[in-house]
């Protein structure tokens, strides 16, 4: 993995997986860059440069004090001009809110080429998380209790029924969250900031598609459908192959790839 320093001075790691128009892939909640290899892989076949980095707060990228969602699009501008300074974006989940959000930003309007936003967790007032989460989910951090902010996220911030949360507290994968308990933080502190997108959110000018799964949680298929219809220009891909908030890898590549002419 290469480095490269965010405005704040963070370390953000990242790295490059083929050669031609790079695309930088920004992942949701409980990932880090690791996990986005198989899609990168899929892309590089297109011939494209996947962009996979680990967000603050996550893998082998640091973290400083006080966190800002300003802070996470600082992060993916660091990465997208340690590439060559212009990129298009593929978000997942959480990903997708900060891709659409760093878009509209005037450094990131400059930057981003096109936006491919993967069921982005959209509220838009309705079934809205309690608004202290975030602050409960850090004081549990600050306590010792990693596994307590976990699994608040899965159950009042994702909306994970109980009975699938106790399963995944009792299986092996567990172990493998609680470092990412911090980053759950952030992810909250986002996705709450802006619930229901801006208005600057909603006059971006880059070419915008918004995926999601044809089986997928129902609160994503409205969140999607909304947004593309919201969105001036976007347009909507249902894939099948995508399945309950899992991106396909090789769906997502071939989308991406017959929009970026590759």
């Amino acid at each position: 993995m290469e480095r490269t320093l965010s405005a704040d001075g963070t370390a953000i790691a990242y790295d490059g997986v083929g050669e031609g128009r790079p695309v930088v892939i920004v992942n949701g909640a409980f990932s880090t860059s690791g996990d986005a290899r198989e899609i990168a892989a899929r892309l590089a076949e297109h011939d494209l440069m996947a962009i996979i980095y680990d967000r603050r707060a996550r893998g082998e990228s640091g973290d400083t004090a006080p966190y800002a969602p300003a802070r996470e699009i600082d992060d993916l501008l660091a990465v997208i001009d340690a590439v060559g300074g212009e990129a298009a974006v593929l978000g997942h989940s959480s990903g997708a809110v900060l891709s659409l959000l760093a878009a509209a930003s005037e450094q990131g309007g400059r930057r981003i080429r096109h936006l491919f936003l993967s069921e982005p967790p959209f509220r838009f007032g309705v079934d809205e998380p309690p608004a202290d989460l975030a602050a409960r989910m850090q004081s549990s951090i600050d306590e010792g209790r990693p596994g307590h902010a976990v699994t608040a996220f899965q159950l009042e911030g994702v909306g994970l029924p109980a009975e699938a949360v106790e399963q995944i507290r009792q299986s092996p994968i567990f172990e493998h969250l609680l470092p990412l308990a911090q980053s759950t933080v952030y992810d909250q502190t986002l996705v709450s900031s802006v619930s229901t997108p801006t208005p600057g959110m909603l006059a971006v000018t880059v070419p915008v598609t918004v995926l999601r799964g044809e089986r997928t949680f129902p609160m994503l298929i409205t969140a999607a459908d909304r947004l593309a219809a919201t969105l001036p220009g976007a347009e909507l891909v249902v894939s099948p192959e995508s399945v309950d908030h899992r991106l396909d890898p090789g769906a997502a590549a071939r989308i991406v790839g017959e929009r970026l002419g590759s």
